[in-house]
């Protein structure tokens, strides 16, 4: 029986406060909290809580047989949990129907596997932690920030115990094999890999209001024939996206919760599918083979790996003298210097220093506050700057 797997990426970053070379040793407080709230209660209003509550609507309307899984940042959940509870509500209702999976996750939305072990374990087990108590749920499937994959990572993940992992379905692993199928990854033999179909995803994400698409106007019905045209038994149909999809990207005024209302409906129509959670899939159906990927893949961009956050030098000197501080860090034994260290780890302060300002450049303008990415190395190596001398302060004695 064919499959449809429905898995929304929750996350908020905690954006920094504009910070200049004066700030350095006067100022350390490095968030923005006035922008991260407006922000945040603006993406609850338009989308967490009227998605939230469909979705909710349409498990109980089609008897449980509607099921979609999310990944919740810590870093979005940390900004949920202080200033929307209610949003916080609205997902343990969903997930007490029995019918959404709550996935694991790096707890600082980090790179923190292509530079620390040790603090990349740290994160997930922390993540795992705060799934299980805020939602009742032990993760069995894992994702890494941005679908970030490898052969090391998927052997970590194994390691510790997870019996799903999500990539993106990029030609550069598969060939010409098909994306909507259950695969090992190389070297495992318990962890089963499950594929983004990133066409049938971004016509969804990023085509759907767009006018000028072949397609458009995308309805549900057109929709759901474009998914039962994948007739074998054992497809696996991977549509993954950010839940910000609805509502904040695509408008309400775009028909994208009259699109979600109706879909269920048109794919249960042929009674061969199902929707599944990536746990259930990964469960049900056996590997069709080996997928080898020896470098690190991504969904971000036309090259799919890691050149958003990592391919230019501004990004790769950020990211190292982060990661220098880790000792310095863990000597100081300071929750809050520690949590501060972490904050300033995730991967969309790395994003926004991205030159890449061709194909992809409106992508990469719409998600960056900064009047340019040279604007927020600077401002970001200015915080870090004072974060390093307040970790020399403390290992000193003093106070800041």
């Amino acid at each position: 029986m064919p499959s449809v797997c429905i898995y929304f990426q929750v996350h908020q970053p905690c954006r920094l406060r504009r910070y200049s070379f004066f700030d350095v040793g006067q100022v350390h407080d490095y968030e923005d909290a006035a922008e991260n709230r407006r922000i945040l209660d603006r993406v609850a209003e338009k989308c967490y809580l009227p998605a939230g509550a469909l979705l909710l609507r349409l498990i109980e309307e089609y008897g449980g047989a509607f099921r979609v899984a999310f990944s919740l940042s810590g870093v979005a959940l940390d900004q949920i949990e202080q200033r929307r509870p209610d949003v916080l509500e609205g997902f343990q209702r969903l997930s007490a129907t029995g019918c959404v999976e709550f996935i694991n996750e790096t707890d600082g939305h980090s790179l923190a596997f292509l530079s620390s072990p040790r603090e990349f374990r740290e994160q997930v087990l922390r993540h795992r932690e705060r799934v299980r108590s805020l939602f009742g749920q032990e993760g069995r499937t894992f994702r890494h920030t941005e679908l970030i994959y490898s052969n090391a990572l998927a052997a970590a993940a194994e390691k510790m115990g997870y019996r799903a992992i999500l990539a993106e379905g990029t030609e550069k692993i598969l060939g010409r094999r098909s994306p909507n199928l259950v695969y090992y990854p190389a070297g495992c033999r318990k962890l089963k890999l499950l594929l983004r179909n990133y066409r049938l995803s971004d016509d969804v994400a990023f085509r759907f209001s767009y006018r000028n698409w072949a397609e458009y106007p995308l309805t549900a019905a057109k929709y759901a024939h474009w998914l039962h045209r994948i007739r074998r038994e054992e497809a696996v149909v991977n549509l993954f996206m950010d839940y910000e999809t609805l509502g904040e990207h695509q408008w309400r005024e775009t028909g994208i919760f009259d699109f979600l209302r109706a879909l269920p409906g048109e794919i249960l129509r042929h009674s061969d599918f199902c929707f599944r959670t990536p746990a259930e899939a990964a469960e049900a159906y056996e590997a069709a083979g080996e997928i080898d990927c020896p470098g690190f893949i991504s969904w971000a961009d036309e090259e799919r790996d890691t050149t958003a956050w990592l391919g230019n030098a501004m990004q790769q000197d950020a990211a190292r003298k982060l990661y220098r501080l880790e000792t310095a860090v863990r000597k100081r034994k300071d929750e809050r210097l520690l949590r501060t260290w972490r904050m300033l780890q995730t991967s969309d302060h790395f994003y926004y220093m991205c030159t890449k300002w061709f194909s992809d450049g409106d992508v990469h303008r719409y998600f960056n506050p900064y009047e340019s990415p040279y604007e927020a190395y600077i401002n970001y190596m200015n915080i870090l700057d004072d974060f390093s001398q307040s970790l020399k302060k403390t290992s000193k004695g003093e106070t800041r």
